[in-house]
């Protein structure tokens, strides 16, 4: 499959044009008529270009698609692994609002109850689905979108971009969440549950002698609800975010930032796209923490239970001019507890996550000499169709 994809990726409109032309050079090379001393001529700018930045792979490669996957495990397992203490607290506000009131009165309680070791519950399952996770989501990512695009042609999927992002992030993470299902139901467990288990070597076999397999892959439908809106919203918001920050805000095109200058827009986008992920999947994140810990229940019964609390409001405000009073109308949105319940915490943990992931992630593909193709630009085709070039 490989194999087929990579044939495809070499005429995509991804893949890095500083790529092809080295690329193109090589060919030139073989077919130019030999130099004074027997050698073929080399053209100067293509060599200069071979030696300033050689990469590791072809964009589109097995290997690219390999270590991209790797890149995934390193940049989701360990990033989630980190957070497991505030993850912890989220999940038990999420399931029992009562006891614990805030992100600091979570804290507080856990810490009284269980010591510093109680804050590291669930660090074995959060590392493990995690990682095959990332595994799935940038690996096959990476494929869905090479796919994508040469299903489109080269214009559309310039002129349809947004839409191939989400479209190659959403069919990613439904591979994903099929991956990560069994260790986050056994998260859930470890977590919210007191007194159930302390490590996945004992929830495992209990939920699987209680529920069957049942227990590891009922919370999959929540997940696919979760995830993939949250995925689709951290790909596509990243790469709509990188384009603009280039464009707007970068005082100079990305071919002339430093690897690390590129990698700093990288964090901040992920940052900006973090945030959105948060608030687009934080009601199934709240059905899921509270299915996994429920026998018996559905997530429509619990989504139910919770309430999808929240109204939007509509008001008027005068204000004096220089043109006499004019009327400002105001919309806001107010979430109640519910489903919306540890929603500030999930924000702080979801933005810091998605920017650490996309920075860990980038900087594998920098360690690797992977192909990293700058932000799209509008094909030539397209220019002269629109009348933009003569």
């Amino acid at each position: 499959m490989f194999s087929s994809v990579a044939h495809l990726a070499r005429a995509n409109p991804f893949n890095a044009p500083h790529l092809q032309l080295v690329h193109d050079g090589l060919a030139d090379l073989r077919s130019s008529p030999p130099g004074p001393t027997g050698q073929p001529r080399r053209p100067r700018n293509l060599a200069a270009a071979a030696v300033e930045e050689q990469y590791s792979c072809d964009y589109g490669s097995g290997r690219f698609f390999i270590l991209c996957g790797l890149g995934g495990i390193i940049s989701c397992g360990t990033t989630h692994t980190a957070l497991v203490p505030l993850d912890l607290v989220k999940c038990r506000m999420q399931v029992d609002p009562q006891k614990y009131k805030g992100i600091f009165n979570g804290f507080s309680v856990t810490l009284k109850e269980d010591g510093v070791r109680g804050l590291a519950k669930g660090w074995a399952p959060t590392f493990i689905g995690y990682s095959l996770q990332g595994l799935c989501k940038f690996g096959f990512y990476e494929v869905f979108k090479v796919l994508y695009s040469n299903m489109l042609g080269e214009e559309n999927t310039y002129l349809w971009r947004t839409s191939l992002y989400l479209a190659a992030s959403a069919s990613a993470e439904f591979f994903a969440d099929i991956a990560l299902a069994p260790m986050e139901a056994a998260k859930v467990r470890i977590q919210t549950q007191p007194g159930y288990a302390n490590t996945l070597r004992d929830a495992a076999p209990k939920m699987y002698k209680e529920e069957g397999l049942k227990a590891f892959y009922k919370g999959v439908a929540p997940l696919w609800m979760r995830q993939i809106p949250y995925t689709m919203m951290k790909f596509a918001c990243f790469e709509r975010t990188v384009e603009a920050l280039y464009k707007f805000v970068v005082p100079k095109p990305r071919s002339e930032c430093s690897k690390p200058e590129q990698l700093v827009v990288t964090f901040v986008a992920g940052y900006i796209a973090g945030v959105f992920c948060a608030i687009v999947s934080h009601p199934a994140d709240s059905v899921v923490s509270v299915l996994n810990k429920e026998k018996g229940s559905s997530a429509s019964q619990v989504l139910k239970r919770l309430g999808f609390k929240g109204r939007m409001c509509f008001f008027l405000e005068r204000k004096n001019s220089s043109f006499g009073y004019v009327a400002f109308f105001h919309l806001c949105f107010l979430f109640e507890p519910g489903v919306w319940k540890g929603l500030f915490a999930r924000i702080i943990m979801i933005g810091t996550l998605t920017a650490l992931q996309w920075f860990i992630y980038d900087s594998v593909k920098v360690y690797f000499r992977l192909p990293r193709p700058p932000p799209p630009e509008m094909p030539e085709s397209l220019k002269k169709k629109l009348g933009l070039t003569q």
